[in-house]
């Protein structure tokens, strides 16, 4: 089921810090799973949380696709769930990229934040089979941004310059640009 209206910033639920799951075969979990699947396909994300849908849980969802803002994927990644996600490493190299937020979706805006360029997760599955992923560029990138969610912190809170935060159509155009250089 699609979740159409989503807590946006300013919602108190977006700076709580998310409870750890503790029984992964209840309804409310796997409900959970799907809402955060079916809105982010619907909504052309790459990454949501639980809490980006008013639940204050630890779980996350990823699938880096071809989407409305990512139009030519440099990298494709299949749908992976992370509960109770705990990030074990971060590299110490780091980059600045832009980013945008499902829970800064009706301002539309992307901004500049510096992440690890690489990371290392431990969470559990939807199987509540314990994993491990190491993971770099975008698809680091984006478990960064959702593990933040998990403990109240928005991307706006790491902008690097505000000078440089885009519109939507900017980022779009922009982004566009680069791909015809």
């Amino acid at each position: 089921m699609v979740i159409k209206n989503k807590p946006q910033i300013g919602n108190t639920i977006l700076r709580k810090k998310s409870l750890p799951v503790k029984n992964f075969e209840s309804k409310s979990v796997g409900q959970s799973i799907g809402d955060l699947v079916d809105t982010m396909r619907a909504d052309g994300l790459i990454g949501l949380s639980a809490p980006q849908l008013g639940r204050s849980l630890r779980i996350f969802v990823t699938e880096i696709r071809k989407t409305k803002y990512r139009t030519k994927p440099k990298q494709l990644h299949k749908l992976a769930v992370y509960i109770n996600p705990r990030i074990v490493e971060l590299s110490k190299d780091t980059e600045v990229g832009f980013e945008g937020c499902g829970s800064v979706f009706n301002a539309q805006l992307f901004g500049p934040v510096r992440r690890a360029k690489s990371v290392v997760v431990e969470a559990y599955n939807e199987s509540g089979q314990k994993f491990k992923a190491e993971e770099s560029g975008l698809m680091a990138r984006v478990i960064q941004h959702e593990y933040d969610h998990l403990e109240g912190i928005l991307f706006t809170d790491k902008i690097t310059d505000w000078q440089k935060i885009l519109s939507v159509e900017e980022y779009l155009k922009r982004k566009n640009h680069d791909k015809k250089k």
